[in-house]
């Protein structure tokens, strides 16, 4: 308790807690822009539970994490040399979900612009299969989400609570934007183009820092925010200019 007491007293703990909470927003956006393109494949009455537990999982997992923190520390330590190069197990976790991510948003991207080459299913099937399937999905990317996030707060912090408190903070503001960003998304469907190109661009950024190749994060968001601002005003545009027929 004294140790609390005197976090809450230091000025500089409250400066990483701030710090550490827009961090953790931010690399959230990975995560969220996931999965409400995800559940958006779903039938509506049942994407706001999937994305409720998805969330839960993110929020469980990296809780989890968080008690394992000198285990985490240790998937940075190389564990085997190829071409000269030295990778890490956070480096094949990277890679693996890098390599996911770009398979999964160019197969979305493929059924978005030929959706009748869609298998035909029934209503109970897609329903079952589709939803099992999601949570699945979703659960794998929260793996590799959740290191990275883990390994970013323990390279700004030492201490445990702070760590605790701004990924709580960060997950729960996810909830909160999790169906308001999904409906979005998925009334325009020019959004879903934009946000399946910011999946290929993140999964391609993670692959390239499993070989080593350090991306700066702000490149990869100020990239993202010029391109949904852009987006914007052509909705506005499109807006102003009427239906077309």
């Amino acid at each position: 308790m004294d140790y609390l007491l005197q976090l809450a007293a230091d000025p500089t703990a409250w400066a990483a807690l701030v710090t550490l909470v827009a961090m953790e927003v931010v690399l959230g956006i990975d995560n969220l822009l996931f999965i409400s393109i995800l559940t958006n494949k779903l039938p509506e009455h049942m994407r706001s539970k999937a994305r409720r537990i998805g969330i839960s999982l993110a929020l469980i997992m990296r809780l989890g994490l968080l008690s394992t923190v000198a285990f985490i520390v240790q998937l940075t330590e190389p564990v085997i040399e190829l071409f000269d190069h030295p990778f890490s197990w956070r480096d094949f976790i990277l890679i693996a979900g890098g390599l996911f991510l770009v398979w999964k948003a160019t197969k979305e991207i493929h059924h978005t612009m030929q959706p009748h080459e869609e298998a035909e299913a029934s209503a109970g099937q897609v329903m079952t299969i589709g939803y099992t399937s999601a949570i699945v999905q979703i659960l794998l990317l929260d793996i590799v989400f959740s290191i990275d996030s883990i390994v970013t707060a323990v390279g700004m912090t030492d201490h445990i609570p702070i760590m605790v408190v701004a990924v709580v903070i960060a997950v729960l503001t996810m909830l909160l934007a999790a169906n308001p960003l999904g409906n979005f998304i998925g009334r325009n469907p020019s959004i879903v183009m934009l946000a399946l190109g910011f999946l290929l661009l993140i999964g391609t950024t993670l692959i390239a820092e499993g070989f080593g190749a350090h991306v700066p994060k702000g490149y990869i968001y100020t990239a993202m925010a010029f391109s949904a601002a852009v987006e914007a005003l052509n909705m506005v545009q499109r807006k102003r200019s009427g239906p077309t027929h």
